[in-house]
């Protein structure tokens, strides 16, 4: 939550950390776009092939929102550090 956090004042970036928080935030979206590539496909791939074991395909599944959750958490770091934000 916004009330959360706080900072020591005003914040200025360089362009150089603005372009580098981008990049983070662009790595970070195209994991998380892979990881739902991969859940949908398992899933589809479940449902085509009900034959075959799902033994992998469910742990595929089940390791996929623990990923994204920490690529969200690594670039929440990142974002927070730049910007110094601080927990209240």
């Amino acid at each position: 939550m916004v009330a959360d956090y706080k900072t020591n004042g005003p914040v200025t970036l360089t362009e150089e950390q603005i372009l580098d928080l981008h990049q983070k935030l662009r790595d970070m979206r195209h994991d998380v776009n892979g990881r739902l590539a991969n859940i949908v496909a398992a899933a589809e791939l479940m449902r085509l092939r009900p034959d075959q074991s799902p033994a992998e395909r469910l742990k595929l599944l089940l390791d996929q929102p623990h990923q994204a959750a920490e690529s969200i958490s690594e670039f929440s770091r990142a974002f927070e550090s730049v910007l110094r934000l601080m927990r209240r």
